[in-house]
């Protein structure tokens, strides 16, 4: 019986609602869309970003580079002549394999983990400049709500051009 008054409740909401007009100012509101991967992946400020980072890690890149390069020819070198080799002459490469081979892991971990580090700060910086210029947009052309996520947003709807071109601005 409670669940019953319980359905009969809610349809009488529900109907109550549906009476209601819906205001007139729904329709006067301006709303807009931004596409807010597309703005990080194109704007001018994310590959400036990009590049900086590239530069400020290819030196760790190079030596990681330098280090795998020695990897594998010591690694070459010690199969090529392990019938060769005194005993204490081969466990001594493999020693300096092994322990290269943990420096290597290390200082990979260590550059991804910087480099992510650096690449977050940026992509917060840029998504800092991306949030004010939607901001300056949404004042100086009268908008009422703008989306950065949507199931659906019309051709009309969608500001992401006008973003960009904005930010290529600056």
């Amino acid at each position: 019986m409670h669940a019953r008054n319980m359905i009969f409740r809610i349809a009488i909401c529900l109907l109550g609602i549906s009476l209601f007009p819906v205001s007139g100012h729904a329709a006067d509101l301006k709303i807009g869309y931004v596409n807010a991967v597309k703005v990080i992946e194109e704007a001018p400020q994310g590959e400036a970003a990009l590049k900086k980072l590239e530069a400020e890690f290819a030196p760790r890149d190079k030596k990681i580079v330098e280090m795998q390069n020695r990897l594998k020819t010591l690694e070459q070198d010690l199969e090529k002549n392990a019938l060769l080799l005194k005993d204490t002459d081969q466990r001594s490469k493999e020693f300096e394999i092994v322990s290269l081979k943990r420096d290597l892991r290390r200082a990979t971990q260590e550059f991804r983990e910087d480099y992510n580090l650096r690449r977050n700060e940026e992509l917060a910086a840029l998504q800092k400049i991306v949030q004010k210029t939607i901001a300056e947009i949404a004042r100086q052309e009268n908008y009422d709500l703008i989306l950065e996520s949507a199931v659906y947003a019309s051709p009309k709807a969608d500001i992401t051009d006008k973003i960009l071109k904005k930010l290529g601005k600056r």
